[in-house]
């Protein structure tokens, strides 16, 4: 496939137009939410709270709180030690949190806040002392809103994990996914029979049933007992093969390279369990762990997902697609296309990997090759590959429907955000189960577009 120029070629300037990532507290905050009586807190100004805010609640449709510091231009001169003083004593005064998810923003950071060092300030005083407080370092010219996730997972295995005898559980840290798949992940688990620890799990904090009454800290996420236990658990698995690589760079690493190497317990980095090859990678980790073989009601849903592979192949083959989102998303998503037979034309994202070209080749070894494969990209570099290319289908979260729009092609919203649908948080990718959705709804787009392009119209297929 011939690169475009402005593709392959980099400029002596970059100029951002539509970002294909969001800010890195807003990561934190996800994870956060995940644990179990926490409330998230951005030290930094009350705009950056406000937009982790609306994203947050336009995605996952429910009351979320993100305290603030409350920067202002005072406390940018004179430091915001202060400030993170008040807003712990207001939230734990408030909400009485069982823990204080603190992610500090480009503000704080760019004017050297030690974070930790206000913690301990804090701690010295004797305040607070039945609160967890944990910190994390999110500057958004750092790293994308994955990198804030997966900086945040880290500070929290960090600060609570523990050294026990070994408890024959597992864990898994799932990575930014939705809470439709992390209910399926532990259902696989609980097929299984195996004791886990997952983190974050916001399946109910940012999936709740209706209440009653309002609760100001949702139910739901993971305990703190729970994060206590992964540092004598079996072993863990963790999907997100290229952060990894990415946080190197900044001498980090991920939850469970650190658990491994401090707390020696054995870790697996997988890719993001999306489709039949790379579920089948994850099961098969499961079973080599416990030695024991797959249970009858996953190997059947395998079976289901192959037998729609061939009933829908003349529908999808060869149609060509856009992929776009997370790193590790995209690469997951690239292979899932890739084995039922599309031709991916660019698999793009705004988080800055080097290794995705490779990961890509790795995974679609008969196609990746003429793949374009492009990261610290934004949407109207997106734009202009798509006008030229002429894609049959775009495949990511909603802020590229405009493409789609002006090019009259579907646009199957998967990943984060999805704020002009309803149902995003219940969005199905993962495992066999999330295949199938996902493999129905892509055949379904296809059908409807060639349907609706029709001079005469069909009712069978």
């Amino acid at each position: 496939m011939e690169k475009l120029p402005y593709l392959t070629e980099r400029k002596s300037f970059v100029a951002t137009r539509n970002a294909c990532k969001l800010c890195a507290p807003l990561g934190a905050s996800l994870v956060y939410k995940g644990i179990e009586g926490c409330v998230p807190l951005i030290h930094g100004s009350q705009g950056c709270a406000t937009y982790i805010r609306r994203y947050i609640i336009s995605h996952f449709r429910e009351p979320v709180d993100i305290a603030s510091s409350n920067f202002s231009e005072e406390t940018t001169i004179f430091g915001g030690g202060g400030n993170l003083s008040v807003a712990i004593n207001n939230v734990t005064n408030q909400y009485k949190p069982k823990v204080i998810g603190i992610a500090s923003t480009c503000l704080s950071e760019t004017i050297g806040e030690d974070v930790d060092g206000m913690i301990r300030d804090i701690r010295a005083k004797n305040s607070h002392d039945d609160v967890t407080l944990i910190s994390a370092s999110t500057p958004s010219y750092r790293g994308s809103h994955i990198d804030g996730f997966h900086t945040a997972v880290l500070a929290v295995v960090e600060k609570i994990a523990q050294k026990g005898d070994v408890d024959g559980g597992l864990n898994l840290f799932p990575g930014m996914i939705s809470p439709a798949d992390i209910r399926y992940l532990k259902e696989v688990l609980y097929q299984y029979g195996i004791e886990n620890s997952l983190l974050p799990d916001y399946s109910d904090s940012l999936d709740n049933p209706t209440w009653d009454t309002y609760h100001r800290i949702p139910e739901g996420g993971t305990p703190i007992s729970d994060i206590k236990k992964m540092g004598s658990a079996k072993a863990s698995i963790e999907f997100g093969r290229l952060h990894g690589v990415a946080v190197d760079k900044h001498q980090c690493a991920t939850a469970s390279s650190w658990l491994e190497k401090n707390l020696e317990v054995p870790a697996t980095i997988l890719p993001l369990p999306i489709g039949v090859n790379l579920t089948d990678r994850f099961i098969d980790t499961l079973n080599s762990i416990y030695n024991i073989e797959t249970p009858e009601y996953i190997t059947k849903e395998r079976g289901r997902l192959i037998d729609s592979y061939i009933d829908g192949h003349k529908y999808v083959f060869g149609k060509r697609v856009v992929v776009y989102g997370d790193e590790d998303f995209v690469v997951s998503m690239a292979a899932f296309l890739d084995e039922i037979g599309v031709e991916v034309i660019l698999v793009a994202s705004g988080g800055k990997n080097n290794t995705m070209k490779r990961e890509i080749e790795a995974l679609c070894p008969e196609k990746g090759s003429s793949t374009a494969v492009h990261d610290d990209i934004d949407f109207e570099h997106i734009s202009e590959f798509c006008h030229d290319h002429t894609p049959d289908l775009l495949i990511g979260n909603s802020k590229g429907y405009y493409i789609a729009r002006e090019l009259e092609i579907p646009l199957i919203r998967v990943g984060f955000p999805v704020h002009d649908r309803f149902g995003g948080q219940r969005i199905l990718h993962v495992g066999y189960r999330g295949a199938q959705q996902l493999y129905d709804t892509i055949v379904n787009a296809i059908i409807e577009q060639k349907q609706r392009l029709s001079p005469v119209g069909y009712k069978y297929i």
